[in-house]
């Protein structure tokens, strides 16, 4: 099977620019992260830093999110964000520039919340653009912009894979653009109640990304009542080819204890 650990929400206990070599240490070949930083555009010093820590840890970093804004404080994203446009669209500059340097090829764009007092169909319309723009952009690295529904935030609107679908086929309809894809978080379409083997059958060779995190809870695998294996195996079966991404949180000293069974963890 082939893994790649997100380091945004695993080995948090270390800062970000050791995780990679506890990634490796840990006997994976393949880190993913949310935007690591605290702006949508960086210092310069700060981007070395990061990209150095991959690169020294010698894993490849396989997916990175676009900036999301104040994520602890309950932001979601800027794709949809009215009057934040020219921010994302800069951030989109840093994170292509990172793209290249490390030959990451997916890049999830959190779509963002509704914003109270905003015209939900003016985020709508303003996100299709975002994701046009991001999708081109990223082309030129041979890459792909992921678009994931979330749970556990009401003001999130892209709760269901047809949700998020909807969206990607407006990208593709109005501008062309078809590198933007699904990232199917399996406890997240789980949590909503979406019909996660359905999605599976109608979608899985259109997945840009998978992640798994078991439910209730969102610990790793075997601490809750999800059939991840089936459905990784039905998804793999339905023509998805990526790696799997471990976005879970840990309910033990030993994070990837549930994998000692397996015959290899590397992505």
């Amino acid at each position: 099977m082939s893994y790649t650990v997100n380091a945004s929400i695993l080995l948090t206990e270390l800062p970000i620019t050791e995780r990679p070599a506890a990634v490796k240490a840990a006997g994976f070949d393949a880190v993913e992260f949310w935007w690591p930083f605290s702006s949508a555009v960086p210092a310069q010093d700060e981007v070395d830093e990061f990209a150095t820590a991959i690169e020294e840890a010698g894993v490849r970093l396989t997916g990175l999110n676009f900036f999301a804004g104040d994520m602890p404080g309950g932001d979601r994203g800027l794709v949809s964000w009215v009057g934040r446009d020219d921010e994302f669209r800069a951030n989109v500059d840093v994170v292509v520039r990172i793209g290249e340097r490390l030959g990451t090829k997916a890049f999830n764009a959190l779509y963002g919340n509704r914003i109270e007092g905003t015209d939900p169909q003016a985020q709508d319309d303003l996100a299709v653009q975002n994701l046009a723009f991001a999708g081109a952009a990223v082309a030129k690295i041979g890459g792909v912009v992921l678009l994931e529904p979330v749970s556990g935030m009401d003001a999130y609107p892209l709760k269901t894979a047809a949700d998020a679908l909807a969206i990607i086929q407006r990208v593709k309809d109005e501008h062309g653009v078809d590198n933007v894809k699904l990232l199917a978080d399996f406890y997240h379409l789980a949590v909503n109640g979406d019909d996660v083997p359905a999605v599976i059958a109608g979608h899985a060779a259109e997945f840009g990304h998978v992640q798994i995190a078991d439910a209730p809870g969102r610990g790793e695998p075997g601490t809750g009542d999800l059939p991840l294996e089936q459905w990784i195996a039905d998804a793999r079966a339905g023509g998805y080819t990526g790696p799997i991404g471990l976005e879970y949180k840990a309910t033990q000293a030993d994070p990837f204890a549930w994998l000692s069974s397996t015959t290899s963890t590397n992505a």
